[in-house]
């Protein structure tokens, strides 16, 4: 996306991030070349050519004990457009994960805001550690998004003077909120992949329980179906073993 001047500019509203697979070099082989190099060296390198799935019992091998070094011989690199929050409480993932985010001090930022969808619960019942998140009803839905759209058209033309006042735009910025949505570029591996998901989504599979704010799930949800695409069986593994990075 080119720059536009603020002028010609009205705030937009989404309730949903995108997540692009823009590059990898990612597959089950990959495990094994790593695992077998232990036991046999050079001849490792043949498991390149041959197919993983005759393999498979090895790779639930390394997963249900642990083993994960192997899973770490991979990369994927995904373009992730979400709102600011979701940026950071992604970036306490540090093992294993790479981050370059735009920069509101070198671009003036776009007028693109997080309103949660219809779908998305609004109500936290319980004490901290043990509670849930239920519907809210349609006037809570109703002053939630009225109130976000009042509160970014404002703090964006806010934004929009002092950018207009000759402010610079690392000062500017300051005011606008974190729901503004950012992008970036997230590269990791398999195994903190793993340990991203295990946290950042629920699962009936998972053995242990994990309670991730909604956004992150979403960008979690997409980054697992195209890992699930390139590594099946390590994926399956992983599903089979309660979900717990290796």
């Amino acid at each position: 996306m080119t720059d536009t001047p603020a002028d010609d500019l009205e705030p937009g509203f989404r309730s949903d991030v995108t997540v692009e697979l823009v590059k990898h070099t990612a597959s089950d082989a990959d495990v094994l070349f790593a695992a077998r190099v232990s036991t046999v060296g050079e001849q490792s390198l043949e498991e390149l050519n041959k197919d993983p799935e005759r393999s498979k019992g090895l790779i639930n091998y390394l997963m249900r004990d642990r083993h994960g070094s192997p899973f770490e011989h991979n990369s994927m690199t995904f373009f992730v457009s979400a709102p600011i929050f979701v940026f950071r409480e992604f970036m306490r993932h540090r093992v294993g994960w790479s981050y370059n985010e735009e920069s509101g001090r070198y671009r003036e930022l776009q007028p693109v805001f997080y309103i949660p969808g219809e779908d998305r619960k609004l109500v936290q019942q319980g004490r901290p550690g043990k509670y849930v998140f239920v519907d809210g009803t349609p006037e809570q839905y109703k002053a939630v998004t009225e109130t976000m759209a009042e509160s970014y058209r404002r703090s964006y033309a806010a934004y929009q003077e002092m950018l207009a006042a000759g402010v610079a735009r690392e000062v500017a910025r300051a005011t606008l909120p974190v729901g503004l949505f950012s992008s970036m570029y997230a590269t990791c591996n398999a195994r903190s992949l793993m340990h991203f998901l295990g946290l950042r989504t629920q699962h009936e599979l998972a053995k242990v329980p994990s309670f991730p704010q909604r956004e992150i799930e979403m960008v979690g949800e997409k980054m697992e179906a195209e890992w699930a695409r390139l590594m099946p069986l390590t994926y399956a593994a992983f599903n089979a073993n309660g979900r717990v990075a290796p």
